[in-house]
This record gives structure tokens, C-alpha cells and sequence, in this order.
């Protein structure tokens, strides 16, 4: 069997989270609301109305345009997008073609090793062929032998991008998707919940004899509702491909539904082409103007990308790749991590751990905002100082991030009030030590018969007495004193 080459290219669609829709003053966030509520004259396509621009939908575009490298033009224009679905009441889709607000761009993926097929790291720049600001259409939804529509999401403003054919494998793909969620968010401009169809994704799949340069003829896959889901439909439909190819049948360029469920891909229809849309100037749009003074005021502090984050963490406080790549996955949680080694002024790994293994699962398990969070950066840097001056141990400080969070009181102020410094005085250890031995004769038996690792149970029991308050190192040492 011949060898073959995957062409990947993905469209996706993010919702914006603006507080009303692109041409009319509908809330956007419709998920709660029941079917056809939240519409009105124009979201609904009613004869006789008029659409008026959003202005946060292009400034938030032109946040995004900025962050993939594109050209953000001065001046574009909204076309109507033809095409009869029951879906969309116009009949019509105010979209932009020719002059859209952004154009050209790129998105590095750094690709791990574990992806990788030869098993080596590397870094995937995938091209953008086109972003635009457009509007949704509504939802359709079968019913036994109906078909149902939901008119709440017409009208809600979208960015589609369109990336160039860059993609190779299904994993690039899942990778390109994950660090769009991971950009959107990072901006501000979108929550990026697949669930909720706020990141939407179709993607167009390929197969060529390695080697080749042409481009064969490319299928669609629509209803992809996670980045798992778009990895597996994209090995399905590769996977048959190439069966079709083998066999000697002509791959027709069909748009495909992925059916989660049944983890299958089933037709639709024929792809559309351009020609078929019948695009045409928005008659009732005027063009943007978007003036250097008004670009500038949208780009006045805007942030160090994620990727670029990701290189200085590594660079500048020396973390593994592993703690940069969690402690970069988000804004706040890497602006909490920065915050708090600057007050901390210790040694940034030790920031990382305790933030990726103790504050991360506080966050997780509780579902806080770092932003808001009782533990401010100022706490952590306080706690890890008293750790470090042995004026806690390390479990009485996991302890204490607890404690902070419920009181919102200084590190300081709990260790006094409620007397939880360590105690390091040799006699009063010495004596917990020898109760704890002499309460246990048949594991001190063990322990001499050649069981050295009770010694940590001993620890334990040392550190149960005192309540929590021994100084472990301390304990240990005189354990194996008295043990001798």
C-alpha cells in the first residue's frame, strides 16, 4: 500500500462574548433561555428593519487579528452570503468576503514530543487564510420526523478563521484547537466553550501520495462539538480515504455530519463552492473605517501572547517545560504565578509547586478565580517565607492555604492566633518520640528486626501527637537516635 500524506485545513467559528448581539441590542448569552425568546425584528430577519453595527465586535476582531500576526485592514465591508436553510430567517448572512478586517496571519503550534511521530519536539506554523467577523444562524434540532428551530443565536457575532492547508495529522489539528481556545481566552474575547458552541470547528480533510504537491479533492466534517471529537472524526474520515483510494474510488468532495454518538461520519450534501454563495456588497452596512487612532485605542496594553509567556518562563526563571505549559495555560493563573514570585523573591520553582500542586487543586475543587481569590499572591509569597524560616512546616503551610482562603486573614496573624509554629525545641520533640515508640513496641521490634522503612510511620505518629507542630527533619533524626 502506498504511503500517504494528510492535507488538514480547519474553519473555525468563535463566538464573541460581547453583552449583545453584532446588529441589534439582543443579549448574546442565550444557553439558559427557552427556544425563541430571545430574538427580535432584526436577529429574526423581519421585512422593513434596519442592522446597526456593534462596535465591540470589531475592536474585539482587531484583538484577535493582532494576536495571529494578520494585517488588519483600515477599511472592510460586510456582503450577504446567500444560501436557503431553514435556519436562517433572512435567507441571507451578513458576512464579510473579499475585504474582510483581517488577512494572512499565523498560529505556531509547538507540537511535544509525545504527539509527534518520529518522537521529536517541534513547532507547526499554520497559516491563516482569512478572518472575518460575521453573524450566526440559528439552531436546528431533529425531533422524531420534525425538524425544530431555535432563532436565539441568529445574530450573535462570530470570527471565522480560516487556516491555510497546514495541518498533518489529527493531533496538529486537536493542537491547533487547543491553542486557539487557549489565545481567545487569553484576549478576553470569548469564553471558548465547545459545550456551549461558543468555538466551533469544521474541518476539511485530504489524502495525497507522499511526496505529492496537488491538492485532491477535500471532504468537510460539520457537528464537531470538542477537540477530541474533531481528532477522532478526522482519523475516521482519513481512515476512509484511503480504503476508497485502495480500492480504486474517486473521493468526492462531500460535506460529512459526525455523529458522536455512534462515532461515525454521515453525508449531508455536496460542498458548496464560492459561486454557490453568490456574495454581494451589504447594502444596509456602511463600510468600517477603522482609523489609526481607533486601532491604536484598541491595542493600547495589549498582553504578552501565551506562547511568548510560555519561552520567557522558561528562559527567565528556569522552569521545566512541563510548569510553563501549565502555568501559561491561562492568564490569570500565570499573572498569580508572576505576582507571587515577585513579592516571594525566592527561588520561582518552588512557587510553581506549590501553586501547580496546592493552590491549583484549591482552585479546581472550589472553582475560584486566582483574580478573587482570599489567597492573594502577597499570601502564598508570606506562607512560603514562614516555610522557609522554619516557622511552619511544609504541612502546616498546606494547611494554612487553606485557612486563608476560608478567614481572607494575613499568614501571620492565623500562625499566632491559633499557635501553629513549629516546634523545633530538641526536648519537647525528644519526649513526643519516646511516647510514640514506647506506644508501639511491635513496630519498634520491626523496625530493628531490619523494617527501617517505619521510619516514616514513626514520623508520622510524631507529627499526630504534636499536631502537626514538630519539625520533621528534627523528628526523624532523634527517632533513629533513640531506635539505635
Amino acid at each position: 500500500m502506498a504511503q500517504y500524506e494528510v492535507v488538514i485545513g480547519l474553519e473555525t467559528h468563535i463566538q464573541l462574548n460581547t453583552l449583545t448581539k453584532v446588529f441589534c441590542s439582543c443579549k448574546v448569552d442565550s444557553w439558559f433561555d427557552p427556544p425563541n425568546t430571545n430574538i427580535c425584528p432584526v436577529c429574526s430577519g423581519l421585512p422593513g428593519v434596519l442592522p446597526v453595527l456593534n462596535k465591540a465586535v470589531v475592536e474585539k476582531a482587531v484583538l484577535l487579528a493582532q494576536a495571529i500576526r494578520a494585517e488588519i485592514r483600515p477599511l472592510s465591508f460586510f456582503d450577504r452570503k446567500n444560501y436557503f436553510y431553514p435556519d436562517l430567517p433572512k435567507g441571507y448572512q451578513i458576512s464579510q468576503f473579499d475585504q474582510a478586517i483581517g488577512k494572512g496571519g499565523y498560529l505556531d503550534l509547538p507540537v511535544p514530543a509525545a504527539a509527534s511521530p518520529d518522537g521529536q519536539a517541534y513547532i507547526r506554523r499554520v497559516g491563516i487564510w482569512k478572518m472575518h467577523i460575521e453573524e450566526d444562524a440559528g439552531k436546528t434540532r431533529n425531533e422524531g420526523n420534525r425538524r425544530l428551530i431555535d432563532f436565539n443565536r441568529c445574530g450573535v457575532p462570530l470570527v471565522e478563521m480560516v487556516t491555510a492547508p497546514d495541518l498533518r495529522t489529527a493531533d496538529e489539528a486537536a493542537q491547533y484547537l487547543t491553542r486557539l481556545r487557549q489565545l481567545v481566552r487569553w484576549l478576553g474575547i470569548s469564553e471558548a466553550d465547545m459545550e456551549k458552541g461558543h468555538l466551533r470547528c469544521d474541518a476539511n480533510v485530504s489524502i495525497r501520495v507522499k511526496g505529492e504537491t496537488v491538492l485532491n479533492p477535500k471532504t468537510e466534517i460539520k457537528n464537531v462539538n470538542s477537540i477530541d471529537a474533531v481528532r477522532e472524526a478526522i482519523l475516521k474520515e482519513v481512515e476512509r480515504q484511503i480504503n476508497e483510494t485502495e480500492a480504486g474510488h474517486r473521493i468526492e468532495a462531500w460535506t460529512l455530519e459526525w455523529d458522536e454518538d455512534s462515532g461515525t461520519l454521515k453525508k449531508m450534501r455536496s460542498k458548496e463552492t464560492e459561486a454557490d454563495y453568490r456574495y454581494f456588497r451589504e447594502p444596509d452596512l456602511l463600510p468600517i473605517h477603522l482609523t489609526e487612532e481607533w486601532k491604536q485605542s484598541i491595542l493600547i496594553g495589549f498582553p504578552e501572547l501565551p506562547l511568548e509567556r510560555r519561552t520567557r518562563f522558561l528562559d527567565q526563571y528556569g522552569l521545566p517545560e512541563y510548569d510553563a505549559e501549565i502555568l501559561t495555560s491561562e492568564r490569570r493563573l500565570s499573572d498569580y504565578f508572576e505576582s507571587t514570585v515577585r513579592v516571594y523573591g525566592g527561588d520561582p520553582k518552588k512557587v510553581s509547586n506549590w501553586l501547580m500542586n496546592e493552590v491549583l487543586r484549591m482552585i479546581n475543587e472550589q472553582e475560584l478565580n486566582p483574580v478573587e481569590m482570599a489567597l492573594t499572591p502577597a499570601y502564598l509569597a508570606a506562607i512560603l517565607k514562614l516555610v522557609d524560616a522554619g516557622t511552619i512546616n511544609i504541612n502546616t503551610g498546606k494547611k494554612l492555604l487553606q485557612k486563608v482562603q476560608q478567614t481572607g486573614k494575613a499568614p501571620d496573624a492565623l500562625v499566632a492566633e491559633e499557635g501553629l509554629g513549629q516546634v523545633s525545641d530538641e526536648s519537647a520533640i525528644r519526649a513526643v518520640c519516646e511516647e510514640v515508640l514506647a506506644e508501639n513496641p511491635g513496630e519498634v521490634e520491626s523496625y530493628k528486626a531490619g523494617k527501617v522503612t517505619l521510619i516514616g510511620w514513626f514520623v508520622g505518629g510524631v507529627m499526630k501527637k504534636s499536631r502537626g507542630k514538630a519539625d520533621p527533619a528534627k523528628a526523624k533524626q532523634i527517632l533513629e537516635e533513640l531506635l539505635k
